[in-house]
């Protein structure tokens, strides 16, 4: 009766063996079916991408840089811009647009040589299920590359005829800002420029900075721009002291209130023109 018992014992004990090896099986099936699937999930998770490598449904935000090249500046303010152009490039974040325009002479025809969105680079990525590597070349060639070229000739202007700085910012608003993918999202325009409104319309070499003035003249309608829920930042080119530059800050800060921006701040580069 011993025997039998100690044999009815073993065979009790394959037995149990037998279910932990099922159970630990279907633990790791489980365990792997959620794993792809928390992979799958991920991946379609990930926006798709248009031609200027921003989401399809829309950036989740949108910055416009508008540099005024109508007058030379001096090597040290140039400097300082391209550090402050690499902070505004820096902060923005993964499919958020970055547009940058150049300031001629021609009103209301700003150029624009940089159009896209930051598609992340090789960090960003979830090397699960991306490659880490093909986004880094990506990144480095649509927009760190490109962002670069513009940092390195920035500065470069000649004296023009006119400084259309108003028409330029109506330009890039109603371009850039208004389109229907973008309401609602964060909005931030820089303009880098000595502020120096010169056109026919109104010409703060002949008025000064006076906003009574300008109130008074055919720009204030002709140059109406929409800056709802746009957050205007000014790097500065200093001119040596006038009565023509007297209240230019005071100037931007009513303009672009009277227009419904956010004045966000004034920055004075470095040196004077």
């Amino acid at each position: 009766m011993a025997a039998r018992r100690k044999r009815r014992s073993r065979r009790g004990g394959g037995s149990v063996g037998a279910i932990v090896g099922i159970v630990a099986l279907v633990i790791a099936i489980a365990g792997a079916v959620g794993g792809y699937s928390m992979l799958w999930y991920k991946a379609k998770a990930a926006p798709t991408l248009d031609a200027d490598l921003c989401p399809e449904t829309g950036p989740t935000s949108a910055t416009a840089v508008l540099l005024d090249v109508t007058d030379p500046i001096s090597e040290i303010t140039k400097l300082d811009l391209k550090r402050e152009f690499q902070r505004i490039v820096a902060g923005v974040e993964q499919h958020g647009l970055i547009e940058v325009y150049l300031l001629t002479d021609v009103e209301g025809k700003p150029q624009r040589t940089f159009h896209g969105c930051n598609p992340g680079d090789g960090e960003s990525a979830d090397p699960w299920t991306s490659n880490p590597k093909k986004i880094q070349q990506r990144w480095d060639q649509a927009f760190n590359q490109p962002l670069k070229k513009i940092e390195e000739e920035m500065g470069n202007g000649a004296a023009s005829k006119q400084s259309p700085i108003m028409a330029g910012i109506q330009r890039i608003v109603i371009e850039s800002f208004t389109d229907a993918k973008l309401d609602g999202k964060p909005k931030r325009l820089v303009v880098a420029s000595d502020m120096m409104e010169f056109t026919p319309a109104f010409s703060m070499y002949k008025s000064g900075a006076d906003i009574k003035a300008f109130e008074g003249s055919v720009a204030r309608n002709k140059f109406r721009t929409p800056l709802n829920g746009v957050d205007v930042n000014l790097l500065l080119f200093q001119r040596e002291s006038s009565s023509a530059v007297k209240n230019l800050p005071e100037f931007w800060l009513a303009w672009i209130g009277s227009n419904h921006g956010n004045f966000s701040g004034i920055e004075r580069l470095t040196g004077t023109m």
